[in-house]
């Protein structure tokens, strides 16, 4: 796996990838306040054709905006983030698609979970986001066409927009075939 912005701390134990944001990161482009931001951390591998990306994580979320996640990307103009954002006290479930400009959706959680866990499962152009707050009943988030391309990224993503960072726990990523009936 490779980097994107790599972070200022990291280190990986077992099967858990520990990071550090750094401060003021974030992903986004254009859309509410015309600025673009490709300074984010992105731990990834790049995957050709169909997959399923799996991941459970944990973050000690502070500042307006503290993410963590999974990403899909194709170059700085067209990716995919997903997971949680901590937006006034609470955490999101959240997904941002950017084709050129960023689109944002959100669901508030009506408690501030310990872990999330996600999958989001690519077939064709189309990917969807699930989330788990158990580790087994997934529900969906999203789902969208992305790129036509064959060969994406796709791996960890967190960022401090606001704040000067903060600790996160990826645990059991995995990426694999996805195998259609």
């Amino acid at each position: 796996m490779h980097w994107y912005n790599e972070p200022p701390t990291w280190t990986i134990q077992d099967n858990k990838v520990i990071v550090h944001t750094g401060p003021k990161t974030d992903f986004w482009r254009l859309t509410a306040g015309g600025y673009i931001q490709d300074s984010g951390h992105f731990y990834f591998e790049r995957r050709k054709g169909d997959f399923r990306a799996e991941a459970k994580f944990s973050g000690e979320y502070q500042t307006l905006y503290d993410q963590a996640g999974l990403m899909v990307r194709l170059n700085e103009t067209t990716w995919m983030k997903c997971g949680i954002e901590f937006i006034e006290e609470k955490q999101h479930v959240s997904a941002v698609v950017t084709r050129d400009t960023s689109d944002w959706s959100m669901v508030a959680l009506s408690s501030n979970p310990s872990a999330l866990w996600l999958r989001v499962t690519r077939a064709g152009n189309t990917i969807e986001v699930h989330y788990a707050l158990d580790g087994s009943h997934y529900q969906m988030l999203r789902q969208f066409s992305l790129s036509q391309e064959e060969m994406l990224d796709v791996g960890l993503m967190c960022a401090s927009p606001e704040g000067t960072g903060f600790v996160v726990t990826f645990e059991d990523f995995s990426i694999q075939p996805e195998q259609h009936p």
